[in-house]
């Protein structure tokens, strides 16, 4: 048994053995089309030709944004991951980091490259009610980002750009922004993603044959581990712990690579999480549907699309009616028991923007949201999106000297903060139109 939940015939490879024999084979296989690398050479031809792109071209300077995907604060200063420990408290460190909402992968990774909140960027959740579709979807496609990024920054300077994203929807949002990519592979069945051992070595790939000035990196693991977590609403997270212990060792491996080649001294290592985890037990469900359902004007004009911890109401009745339907989705979501808080999406503290519908609801630490169905639609322990998943890691580090070192900081970092710290190392001058929403960190 492969264990990935997928069906194979008899002596058919698995996807994941495919990836091993990948491996073995040698690095250059994970640079194929398709299955690796590809490369836009029109990003690099645009990027020359700007006027003041070859001094910037030129400079030595890297950098590397690592993601570790739904990680706790404790899980890196508690000792279970001794590699990423050393890291934060040997770097500049911000224990009062946080993710944004809605916080779930997409949207803030989303927020990582841009510097801006969703409202001006159209990414407000992993999942949405699209209006011209008619159907709930995820966010996962190009044209869904509408802000500019960091990535197309650097490479209108003359920059090289690379992402290594472990889950598809990641890959499918950033597009082809990026000068190098990797497209996530072997991607294991129902999680979406490939695994971390896969990731790293593709991101290890990059930076010798690539080597960007830029990369951006997301690990899955630990959130997809922690997902299907069954101890984890027993507080004993065992898959967790496995994930993050390798994952940890990868990571050291990644940074041994930088320093052998000699670019850790001219380097800036960007670790954080993109949202942390929450667990809940099968009788601390809520489903919105029925009580919605239950009111007479409501009924069969509200789209749900549910994000875990956090559920998007949207009114599909007549636009006469809207501002009563909006009090009225508001008043039954926060009678429901589990219900952390609901807001009118235009409640100026969000910043969601028109597609994140008319109403937010978010859940109560240790409960999680499961629409339309209150058994099938969210069956998995582990979610986030709610304010119980807000604090994240997050530190920097790297060998260039205009960094910090064992150093603690008090401000409230943010994933929106990325970007522009990224572009204050290079030097970019400006910023995009209308500004950052983040501030930089260094």
């Amino acid at each position: 048994m492969c264990g990935c939940g997928d069906r194979h015939a008899p002596g058919e490879p698995t996807p994941y053995d495919v990836g091993q024999a990948e491996l073995t084979t040698g690095r250059r296989t994970l640079l194929k089309a398709g299955g690796g690398l590809a490369f836009s050479t029109a990003a690099l031809a645009a990027g020359a030709g700007a006027a003041d792109a070859a001094p910037l071209a030129r400079t030595r300077k890297r950098v590397y944004v690592l993601v570790f995907d739904g990680c706790t604060p404790e899980e890196i200063s508690g000792g279970q991951a001794p590699h990423l420990a050393d890291l934060m408290f040997g770097g500049k460190r911000f224990a009062k980091a946080q993710s944004m909402p809605i916080m779930e992968t997409i949207p803030n990774h989303v927020m990582m490259m841009t510097g801006v909140r969703p409202d001006r960027s159209g990414v407000p959740a992993n999942s949405v009610f699209d209006r011209k579709l008619g159907a709930v979807r995820d966010l996962d496609r190009s044209s869904d980002l509408r802000a500019d990024t960091i990535i197309e920054r650097l490479n209108r300077r003359g920059l090289r750009t690379g992402t290594v994203l472990s889950k598809e929807y990641l890959y499918g949002v950033f597009g082809t922004r990026a000068t190098a990519r990797w497209e996530p592979f072997p991607v294991l069945p129902i999680t979406g993603h490939a695994p971390d051992e896969f990731t790293i070595n593709a991101a290890m790939a990059m930076v010798e044959d690539v080597d960007p000035h830029l990369m951006f990196v997301n690990l899955g693991d630990i959130d997809r581990f922690g997902h299907a977590d069954v101890t984890g609403p027993l507080g004993v997270k065992a898959l967790r712990r496995l994930a993050l212990a390798k994952t940890d060792l990868y990571v050291q491996r990644f940074v041994d690579l930088l320093k052998s080649r000699g670019t850790w001294k001219h380097s800036m290592l960007v670790v954080l999480a993109d949202h942390s985890m929450d667990w809940s037990t099968t009788n601390r469900v809520v489903s919105l549907a029925g009580p919605l359902d239950e009111d007479p004007v409501l009924r069969g004009r509200v789209q749900i699309a549910d994000n875990g911890g956090a559920d998007l109401l949207y009114w599909t009745g007549p636009s006469a009616q809207k501002e009563d339907a909006v009090r009225r989705m508001v008043r039954i979501a926060r009678a429901e028991t589990g219900v952390l808080s609901v807001f009118d999406r235009r409640h100026k503290s969000l910043r969601l923007g028109p597609q994140a519908g008319e109403v937010v609801a978010f859940c109560r630490s240790g409960w999680r949201f499961s629409d339309p169905d209150p058994v099938t639609s969210n069956p998995i322990p582990g979610n986030h999106g709610h304010p119980a998943t807000r604090p994240i890691p997050f530190f920097i580090n790297g060998g260039h000297p205009r960094l910090q070192h064992y150093a603690a900081s008090s401000l409230v970092a943010q994933t929106i903060d990325v970007a522009p710290t990224v572009g204050r190392f290079f030097g970019l001058t400006g910023a995009p139109k209308g500004g950052y929403d983040g501030r930089a960190r260094i």
